[in-house]
């Protein structure tokens, strides 16, 4: 009986000194705990050091740490109906660790598939274009949505980015055609403008030689210059036109006075 007697104390001894280890906490600085006395909650502690009642008090350990969610490809139709595969990327943390405990079960899973859902309702509003060219405009407007409905559950969405707009060989070849087309097109509209104006010049330098007579004569000395440069036996001799009016006859006068 005496035998008995240290080794039941013995027992007793471990035993409550499991059940006071237990009762002390460490929180790193980036983790917070969630505490419920009898069920209900308490309070948010940490960090640090915190002692708990062993059987009266629970803690949830929350990490504030900003966390990054790789939302899953999703089947998207523009507006001008074309099927594309669209994924993205969601930065979040926790604000309130309270809420992300009592208000959600799995608040990761829920931050996930919301964001699955928005990807697809706010692309689904815009044209093919918008998503390869507004993807700044397109991430502000994902993340401010998904930061409105993910406030209840203590949830600040920091940043979305859309990581690939994947689209399928056909609609590839006929963006690839769209933009040759716009390329030939403004290529035309250059030459015609291009047109446009050497016709305009060449009409004022029209204007301005038919003023002048005598500027006539330095194009014919500069045409000149330029056949002598060239390797040729043509020989040109200038002629002035006001010589070859005077050869011309004038034609007969019909008109009756």
């Amino acid at each position: 009986m005496s035998d008995m007697l240290p080794t039941t104390l013995l027992i007793f001894i471990v035993v409550i000194g499991v059940i006071m280890a237990s009762a002390f906490k460490i929180l790193r600085e980036y983790e917070r705990a969630v505490i419920f006395t009898l069920g209900r909650f308490w309070k948010v502690k940490g960090p640090g050091l915190m002692v708990l009642i062993p059987g009266v008090q629970q803690m949830v350990r929350i990490d504030l740490r900003t966390r990054v969610l790789d939302v899953p490809p999703q089947d998207v139709i523009s507006r001008d109906n074309v099927s594309v595969k669209v994924n993205a990327v969601v930065y979040y943390r926790i604000v309130e660790p309270e809420k992300s405990v009592i208000q959600v079960a799995d608040y990761n899973m829920a931050t996930s598939q919301l964001a699955q859902t928005t990807l697809r309702s706010v692309l689904g509003q815009h044209e093919l274009d918008a998503m390869l060219a507004e993807r700044e405009k397109l991430n502000g407007d994902i993340r401010q949505i998904l930061d409105e409905q993910t406030d209840g559950w203590g949830i600040k969405v920091s940043n979305v980015e859309l990581k690939h707009v994947d689209l399928n060989e056909n609609m590839i070849r006929a963006i690839a055609k769209q933009a040759e087309a716009e390329r030939l097109r403004r290529s035309k509209i250059i030459d015609a403008e291009g047109e446009l104006q050497a016709a305009e010049r060449l009409a004022k330098a029209g204007d301005i030689l038919a003023k002048r007579p005598e500027s006539m004569q330095l194009r014919y000395l500069g045409s000149l210059q330029n056949i002598a440069s060239e390797r040729t036996n043509t020989i040109v001799f200038p002629l002035p036109i006001n010589l070859i009016q005077s050869l011309v006859p004038h034609a007969p006068d019909t008109g009756k006075s």
